[in-house]
């Protein structure tokens, strides 16, 4: 099968279609996407359920760390003011996470903003060859309006003004029944017309949910963004309570980030069974979904030597037969105005015009008609998904990989920068000269008991 122009699996496709894959019983599952099939199912679950896994590991390893941290710890010595050894290591290892969790939501924008232009690709490629489709439908329907006019009035017309010559008539008669069967077969040649598939439609949904898509994924990179900034002000500021805060937020944040790992290593692995050999799934599907016949979504899906075009019979049969209609017409002319001069009144011309105007448009159909522009909007559409998209969601599962160890790391480091933050009832930090200081109060009263 001849692949699109321009469109070729990427390493990254071969990487990703090379990995094995097994179903929940652990039994080896063929890499050829089939996403009907139970057991290809079940090994993209397990993929996806791998991320489900690190997740839970991730948390068994926080929990038994801050176990460890709260309950093994030694106690401080009475009346130790200065911090523990080692604590400005700690607070500088949980900002340098914070640091590559920030760079990480900028690779997740690169990401999704690569996904969201490959998708945005493949819907253009839709709505170009919906258009196509529709120009065929609407140059049939217009060049079999144009013949049938031609056919039930311009000629049946000429035929009443030369009913006295006999070989004029039967001329005249051939020209009709030529043009009303170049009607017929001009009418079978919108293939598209009535298929319950419409490319408009698919495009649309894609569209659709590809806007909810970004949404989610913006809104989890800013969520994680803020999360960072709000973690690294209480760090700054030594607030209690926006670390705690920053906590509870660090580990809602963590489980959406293995969340979506999931989701885009699966994704990922199942685009690149689809882009590894899509021609012949995308045949099959269109055929299911279309009911058109395997020559003609071969023709246009693969456009190459081996295909030939399934309508060339019909287009050639057309051609000739305008050809003749147009010959008759002008040979009627030449004989017909000289020695019935009502039939230049009655319009003997107005056939050949209309005629005119039908093989141009004829010729335009041929051209669409041709496999190339179709083709080309099928090579669009795969380069956008199997390029641009993959690439982006590549992106995505690196940010979510990077998203996990940022925040597993920050968990683990904030309860220790946490312990080394002054009391909350510290009034160290406060001025002294405030009359409202607990300290400055105390020594008013000891002030006025010594007068």
């Amino acid at each position: 099968m001849g692949a699109p122009p321009g469109y070729r699996p990427s390493a990254w496709v071969h990487l990703l279609h090379q990995l094995p894959r097994a179903d929940f019983q652990l039994r080896p599952v063929p890499s050829g996407f089939s996403p009907q099939e139970q057991a290809y199912q079940q090994a993209l679950l397990l993929v996806a359920a791998l991320a489900g896994l690190g997740l839970g590991l991730s948390l068994i390893f926080i929990a038994v760390y801050l176990i460890r941290f709260c309950c093994c710890r030694p106690p401080e010595p009475p009346g130790a003011k200065s911090p523990p050894p080692g604590g400005g290591c700690v607070t500088w290892s949980c900002i340098a996470a914070l640091l590559v969790g920030c760079s990480g939501v900028g690779i997740g924008f690169y990401g999704n903003s690569e996904t969201s232009d490959g998708v945005s690709q493949l819907s253009s490629a839709l709505l170009h060859a919906n258009h196509t489709l529709s120009a065929i439908d609407h140059l049939v329907l217009e060049t079999v309006e144009r013949l049938g006019e031609a056919v039930s009035t311009e000629l049946t017309t000429l035929e009443e003004v030369l009913a006295q010559r006999t070989e004029l008539v039967a001329a005249t008669r051939g020209a009709r029944r030529q043009a009303e069967a170049v009607a017929q077969q001009v009418q079978g040649l919108a293939f598209w017309q009535g298929v319950p598939l419409s490319p408009l439609q698919v495009a649309e949904d894609v569209s659709f949910i590809e806007e909810y898509r970004w949404l989610a994924y913006v809104l989890l990179l800013l969520l994680e963004l803020l999360v960072c900034l709000f973690t690294l002000l209480g760090l700054a500021k030594q607030s209690k309570w926006l670390v705690i805060v920053m906590t509870v937020m660090s580990l809602l944040v963590l489980v959406l980030s293995w969340g979506s790992m999931g989701l885009e290593a699966a994704t990922a692995v199942g685009l690149s069974d689809f882009c590894s050999s899509p021609d012949t799934y995308v045949l099959n599907l269109t055929q299911e979904e279309t009911g058109l016949g395997s020559d003609i979504l071969s023709y246009y899906f693969l456009c190459n030597q081996a295909v030939s075009n399934p309508f060339q019979q019909r287009l050639t049969q057309c051609q000739r037969a305008l050809a003749n209609i147009h010959s008759q017409l002008q040979g009627l002319e030449r004989e017909a105005v000289p020695q019935f001069p009502s039939a230049q009144v009655s319009g003997v011309g107005d056939p050949t015009g209309t005629l005119n105007v039908t093989e141009g448009n004829f010729h335009q159909l041929v051209a669409l008609l041709h496999c190339r522009g179709l083709h080309k909007d099928y090579g669009a559409a795969l380069r956008g998904l199997c390029e641009d998209a993959l690439e982006g969601l590549l992106f995505l599962l690196l940010f979510s990989l990077l998203s996990a160890g940022a925040l597993a790391a920050t968990l683990c480091s904030l309860p220790r920068a946490w312990a080394l933050f002054p009391p909350s009832d510290d009034y160290d930090d406060t001025d002294d000269d405030d009359p409202f200081n607990p300290q400055e109060s105390k020594r008013f009263v000891q002030w006025q008991s010594s007068i």
